[in-house]
């Protein structure tokens, strides 16, 4: 049973470096979006005073003291929350799935946009028909998708707009 327990140094050691590099991701975020993380409050000192040490000893050192203070936060909270502003979570992936079927269903099948409405009734229909109609229109003239991004955009202001 004790033997279960007991965690190599080297696993232990990992386990230290990912909270390091982790804070590291910390020390790289706008001032605005460590706010939204809503760190504990020594933790966000320290991070907010490593963006401000410039000498490499000493900024080595105060990441050392920040992957301290990450062992009392809660890492997995922050990593989520990382990885959906770096787009690589399974739920934001998956979101730009569902966006990328719904734009390709309005281009292809007239019906799409019936049931986009149907679902999404908060939808702008008018806005949705001149976009897909200029999407179709740039298609055949060979000119740069601009239309298709903004249909993205549009869809996916839509599909938050749900969430909420």
């Amino acid at each position: 049973m004790d033997e279960e327990l007991q965690i190599s140094k080297t696993q232990r050691k990992r386990a230290m470096q990912e909270l390091q590099d982790l804070g590291e991701e910390l020390v790289a975020l706008t001032p605005e979006k460590l706010a939204g993380l809503e760190l504990p409050t020594r933790l966000l000192d320290a991070v907010l005073d490593a963006k401000r040490i410039s000498k490499f000893g000493a900024l080595r050192r105060q990441m050392q003291y920040v992957g301290r203070l990450m062992r009392e936060a809660d890492a997995d909270s922050i990593r989520s929350q990382l990885d959906v502003w770096k787009g690589t979570s399974v739920a934001e992936t998956a979101r730009l799935h569902a966006i990328e079927r719904w734009r390709t269903r309005l281009v292809a099948e007239e019906p799409a946009l019936g049931e986009l409405l149907v679902e999404f009734p908060h939808a702008d229909a008018q806005r949705l028909r001149t976009l897909i109609r200029n999407v179709k229109r740039e298609a055949a003239a060979n000119k740069p998708p601009r239309s298709f991004r903004e249909l993205f955009q549009e869809l996916r202001e839509i599909l938050r707009a749900q969430e909420r």
